[in-house]
C-alpha cells in the first residue's frame, strides 16, 4: 500500500532537494576552502564558476523564453497549432466527376 501512494503522488521535494544539493555542497566547501586560497587565486575561481553556473543556467533560461513565444499557450504556439490542424490530411474532394457531368450537358 505504502509503494502505491509512493509512486502515484511524486512528491515534489524529493526533486527540489536533488537540484538544490550540488549548490549546497558547492557552497560549504567554498567556506571550508576559501581561508586556504590566496584573495587574487579567490576571486578567479569566483568568477570562473559564476560563469559557469550562468553557462548552466542558460538552457532552460532559453527553453523558458522559447515556451513562452512559442508554446502552445502563445499566438505564435496557437497558429501553429490550427495549422496543424487544418494540414491533417484532410483533402478536398476531387469535383472531376461532377464537372464531367456538367460537360456534357453543356452547362460548362
Amino acid at each position: 500500500m505504502a509503494d502505491e501512494y509512493y509512486e502515484t503522488t511524486n512528491p515534489a521535494w524529493i526533486e527540489n532537494s536533488a537540484l538544490t544539493a550540488p549548490a549546497l555542497l558547492g557552497a560549504a566547501a567554498g567556506l571550508l576552502l576559501g581561508d586556504l586560497m590566496h584573495p587574487s587565486a579567490r576571486r578567479g575561481v569566483g568568477i570562473g564558476l559564476g560563469v559557469l553556473g550562468v553557462a548552466a543556467l542558460l538552457p532552460f533560461v532559453v527553453g523558458g523564453v522559447t515556451g513562452l513565444v512559442a508554446g502552445p499557450r502563445s499566438k505564435f504556439g496557437v497558429r501553429r497549432n490550427i495549422q496543424r490542424i487544418r494540414d491533417a490530411g484532410i483533402v478536398a474532394p476531387a469535383y472531376d466527376d461532377v464537372e464531367e457531368e456538367l460537360r456534357e450537358q453543356g452547362l460548362i
